[in-house]
Parts: structure tokens; C-alpha cells; sequence
């Protein structure tokens, strides 16, 4: 164990984490060349393209150091996404130190505080590494007074690396070596963190783990906390760019373990590995059990799809215990999921890899967060469709989530920022700087207020220069309506939503005003109206074609003309009563694509 050095890379987006761990497999001989390397422990072509890593990976590698001595390094990889930040935090926990990687052009940015944080809580040794050292006009002082002044990290221990060409990087193992502590063995009996985990086809759940106590080996019967179920372990192992069979794995090592489990949610990642005989088991810190806080409906734009969409979905599950889905229909729509996701970015890369992976054309409703509504009765029920609000006369309170929001920013954009998060109901405001030209402003906000396109908002707000970051604080009273559109007097189920009353309703204006110019002409007036229980507060009206019924008159009496217009005017109004209107679907499109604008 004196030999082990089990760290992790903590960054903000492209801040180059994981060319930085490629970098590492190269300078210790897990591969040998850089062109090989190409983002190895990204293994998703979603994760290589958008330069961001999605599910956490782990290697084992061996490094000989200056002072002769063969060191095992475990590098654990990250998510760098706020979505993904309990990932981060069970990652962390496997951990004794970590690097935290600041790129050398854009400083200090929200989720290197974020991230920091995390680590301090868990009382990891953390060494700051300045990146990307080989690109021109750099200014290393000005990040290494962020370091010092804004982290409060000690800068003579900081490291200057470029993981493109491999500067600085076997100087950053030795000091690695040299400040990390080796793991301590907390117990004598069977402890393990479940950190990750993967689903394969042929052998089952694959459990990502770090050993804090006791040894682990093939045939050896395991139970897992928080669900109380056994398992017998049929193989163990550490990872190396594949999964590496070894006879044992003992307290400090992180590795593998494949017991025959048949899903990923038989795994909680945070969650603790005991020996099946052990009587008096002490789980491991952290727990949490995730729940999704964004929820959309997915439908198949062919109906005649629907059934390999829950197969598709099925099969991401088994991969992803946090995504969640249920069967919904809809009027307009058709048959559909109701589907929870972790956030934003977590609900686009779902269905990218479902349009991508399984060939699929979708239509996805606009997201939503759950809202927390207590009846008159005193049950208390949470809300993430809007066909389950209950019956405004029973309702005694509703409550929507809350978040803290920090941004840093550069200081002329303050006023900007400031404006949006008004505009979005911000409560409790304050700011400070943390360092020259460059402030951190902290709001609370409502989560449904952020879901659709404020980070967007933000970036175009500040030039790019912008990040966010974000925590759940919990519920708060909120006046929820359900607002509803109607079209020629039929409710559009699928355009529903939950949402503030003071927004309703500029909601309701731009989704008429899209139907309208989407919706094709009919031989009578159709009205698209903006509902809140009885109450219309929004209204448009597409103007019907009309026929010339007068045009067969060549004269005489103009008796006959009238006769003929109230006739085609009796006409219209039976057609208006008995008309069916048919929305296309590019109209609903349309809708999803004002709302995310």
C-alpha cells in the first residue's frame, strides 16, 4: 500500500482533462504513442466530438520513479459536466489526491471552484496544474495569482504542463508521487466503493470500485448495502485501457469486480461492497441515490417505431441507471416515454445516442422540472407532467426547486448577467471579485427558469467568457398554473405545461403566435387560444379560405348574392362546429424550437 497513489483529474470543460490522462497512460507505457492515445478514456464518439467526458473511467498504471522505486498510479477519470457532479464527488472519494487542472489562456472558471470544493471536502491533497503551456501570449503569472488568490492553493507546489506535447508531465507523476498520500486501510473486514459501473452484453454489470478495507478474490459471496442483495463474484481485476484479470484485490487497490448482476440499478454508484457474512457492516460516507430533477416526452415521428423505442431505451438504462422512463400517450402525439434525465446536457446526449446508436427520428417535448404540490387534504405529490396537475380548488401550496447558481465572469459584463437573472426571478443576488477585472456572482434561481436556455443565454451574454455552475437548495412556494392550448375548442395535450404564473402569458402569446403560422388554412376560422383553468389570456385566429360563392352572378337582383353569402355563411358555422383541425407535425417542431430559442 506504501506504493499506491490513487488520484483523480478535476477540471472545467476543455480545460484539457482528458488529453492530460492520455498524456499519463503514454509516460508510463500503457501506450506508446500519442496518435494511439486520442482520448482513450472517452470511448463514446458523443464524448470525442463535444470534447467532454460523459461516463467516468478508471486505469492502473505503473511508473518508476527517481527514487528507484516502481509506483502503482491509479487515475481515475471524471465527468466534467455540472450534470454529471455526483459522479464527480463518488470519483473523488476513491481517491487520496487530486490534480486540478486550470487552463493556462482562460484562468479560473465556476466549476474549478466547484470541483475544488468538492475535493477540500473529502480532505484531498490538491496540486494545481496550469495546461495548455505551449500556446502563444500566455500570461502564466496572471493564473497563478488566480491560483493563489482565488483557490487558495499553495503555488510553489503548482505544475506548468502541455499534455499536447508532453511537457512538464513526468515531472507532474513525480510530484504525484511525492505529495499524494498512499491509501489507508480503514477496515480489516470486506469495504468497497461502488464508483461507476458499465453494463456488458455478455457478462453483466461491470462494478467500478475502490477497495478501503479487507480483500476480494473470484468465488468470494458480496452483498451490496443499500439494496441487501448477494452476489458471488466470478472475476476481479484492475483496468488497463480493457479489464485486466488479477487472483485478488486487496485494501488501497481500485479495480473491477463481475459478479453476474444482471443491471446496472442493482449497483448504486456511492454505494458500499460488504462480505455476505460480514454482521455488523459500516457503509462508507457519501450516499446519495440519484434522482433525475429535468423530465421531456419522447415520441417516435413514425408510430410504427414505438416499440424499438423502448427497446432502445431499455438498452441505454442498462447503461444508465439514472435515466428513468415510463409509458404516456398523447392525443396529438401519439404513443410515447415520459423520460427523467440528471439535466440538460444529460437529455440531449440521451437522444442524440438514441436518433445516432438506433437510427430513430424523435420528437421531444420541451423539458420540465418536478414541482412539489401539497393538497388541501395535506397529501403531498410530485408534479413532472402537466396531464397529472391536480384540480386547482384542491391545491393548498405549491412548491418549485431551487437552485444556487454561481457564474464568474469578466467584470463588464456584470450589468448583462445581472439583467437575465432578473428577468428569471433571481433571488438574493451578491457578487465579489476574485481577481483582477474578473467577479463571482452568486443568485438563486428557479430551476425551470434555467432548463431552457440560459447557459445559452449566458455564453452570448458574455462572449464565451462566462461559466455556471450549479447546486439544488430544495423547494420553494411557488404560483404554478397549467397553461393549455386549444385549438378550434380541443385541448393540445402534448403543449401543456407547468410554468410561474407571471410567465404564462408571454408563453402563451409565442406558442399561438407559432401554431398559427404553422397550422394550415381551412374553409372556416380557426381559433388558437392560450387557457389557465377557464381563463383565456392569449388568442390568435387562422383566417379561413374563402370561396367565391357570388361569382356565377352575372347580375340582376342583389338579393341573390345575399341569399347565396348567408347560405355559405350557415355553411361555415356547421363546419366550424363539426370540422376536425389536423396539426402538422412540423408545428409542434416549430413550437420546440421558439421555446429553446
Amino acid at each position: 500500500m506504501e506504493r499506491i497513489r490513487n488520484f483523480s483529474i478535476i477540471a472545467h470543460i476543455d480545460h484539457g482533462k482528458t488529453s492530460l490522462s492520455d498524456r499519463i497512460m503514454q509516460e508510463c507505457g500503457v501506450i506508446h504513442a500519442r496518435k494511439d492515445a486520442n482520448l482513450l478514456l472517452d470511448s463514446m464518439d458523443i464524448e470525442k466530438e463535444r470534447g467532454i467526458t460523459i461516463k467516468a473511467s478508471a486505469v492502473t498504471m505503473e511508473f518508476k520513479a527517481k527514487d528507484g522505486l516502481t509506483y502503482t498510479l491509479n487515475l481515475i477519470d471524471t465527468p466534467g459536466h455540472v450534470d454529471f457532479s455526483y459522479e464527480v464527488s463518488r470519483a473523488l472519494a476513491g481517491c487520496e489526491g487530486a490534480l486540478l487542472v486550470v487552463d493556462a489562456a482562460q484562468g479560473v472558471q465556476a466549476q474549478t471552484v466547484a470541483n475544488l470544493y468538492k475535493a477540500m471536502e473529502l480532505n484531498l491533497c490538491v496540486i494545481p496544474v496550469i495546461n495548455k503551456i505551449d500556446l502563444p501570449n500566455l500570461d502564466i503569472d496572471r493564473v497563478l495569482t488566480q491560483i493563489d488568490e482565488e483557490l487558495g492553493l499553495d503555488i510553489t507546489k503548482s505544475m506548468k504542463v502541455s499534455a499536447k506535447d508532453g511537457t512538464g508531465v513526468k515531472d507532474l507523476l513525480e510530484m504525484v508521487v511525492q505529495e499524494i498520500p498512499p491509501p489507508k486501510d480503514l477496515s480489516d473486514s470486506l469495504r468497497a466503493l461502488i464508483f461507476d459501473c458499465h453494463y456488458d452484453s455478455y457478462r453483466g454489470a461491470v462494478i467500478y470500485t475502490r477497495m478501503f478495507g479487507g480483500s476480494l478474490r473470484a468465488g468470494d459471496t458480496i452483498r451490496i448495502c443499500t439494496t441487501g442483495k448477494l452476489f458471488k463474484v466470478e472475476e476481479v481485476g484492475v483496468f488497463q485501457l480493457g479489464l485486466k484479470p488479477k487472483n485478488e484485490l486487496r485494501s488501497g487497490d481500485v479495480g473491477y469486480i463481475i459478479a453476474n448482476i444482471k443491471s446496472v440499478a442493482e449497483t448504486p454508484i456511492g454505494d458500499t461492497i460488504f462480505a455476505a457474512d460480514d454482521n455488523s457492516p459500516q457503509p462508507l460516507a457519501g450516499f446519495v441515490l440519484v434522482k433525475p430533477v429535468v423530465f421531456s416526452s419522447i415520441y417516435p415521428v413514425s408510430s410504427d417505431d414505438y416499440e424499438e423505442l423502448g427497446v432502445a431505451l431499455g438498452k441505454l438504462q442498462l447503461n444508465d441507471a439514472s435515466l428513468q422512463f415510463s409509458k404516456e400517450s398523447s392525443r396529438a402525439l401519439g404513443s410515447g416515454y415520459r423520460c427523467g434525465f440528471l439535466g440538460l446536457l444529460h437529455a440531449e446526449i440521451t437522444q442524440e445516442r438514441l436518433e445516432r446508436e438506433f437510427d430513430l427520428d424523435l420528437f421531444v417535448t420541451a423539458p420540465s422540472v418536478q414541482y412539489r404540490i401539497t393538497l388541501k387534504d395535506g397529501q403531498v405529490v410530485l408534479i413532472d407532467n402537466p396531464a397529472h396537475f391536480p384540480d386547482p380548488a384542491t391545491i393548498k401550496m405549491a412548491e418549485e426547486p431551487m437552485i444556487r447558481a454561481s457564474m464568474i465572469m469578466p467584470e463588464q459584463y456584470l450589468g448583462s448577467v445581472m439583467k437575465l437573472c432578473m428577468e428569471r426571478r433571481a433571488l438574493n443576488p451578491t457578487h465579489a471579485y476574485v481577481g483582477s477585472g474578473r467577479l463571482e456572482l452568486k443568485v438563486e434561481l428557479p430551476l425551470a427558469e434555467v432548463v431552457y436556455d440560459f447557459y445559452d443565454n449566458l455564453k452570448s451574454l458574455t462572449r464565451g467568457y462566462g461559466s455556471f455552475d450549479y447546486d439544488i437548495i430544495g423547494f420553494q412556494q411557488s404560483e404554478l398554473v397549467k397553461l393549455e392550448i386549444k385549438v378550434n375548442g380541443e385541448p393540445v395535450d402534448a403543449l401543456a405545461i407547468l410554468l410561474h404564473k407571471e410567465r404564462a402569458p408571454y408563453r402563451a402569446r409565442a406558442i399561438c403566435e407559432v401554431l398559427v403560422e404553422e397550422i394550415p388554412r381551412h374553409q372556416f376560422a380557426i381559433a388558437v387560444q392560450g387557457f389557465i383553468g377557464g381563463k383565456v389570456i392569449a388568442r390568435e385566429t387562422v383566417r379561413p379560405v374563402r370561396k367565391d360563392v357570388t361569382a356565377k352572378c352575372y347580375g340582376g337582383d342583389v338579393s341573390r348574392k345575399r341569399k347565396l353569402l348567408e347560405k355559405q355563411k350557415e355553411g361555415k358555422k356547421r363546419m366550424k362546429t363539426f370540422g376536425a383541425v389536423r396539426i402538422p407535425q412540423k408545428a409542434f417542431f416549430a413550437v420546440l424550437k421558439r421555446e429553446n430559442e
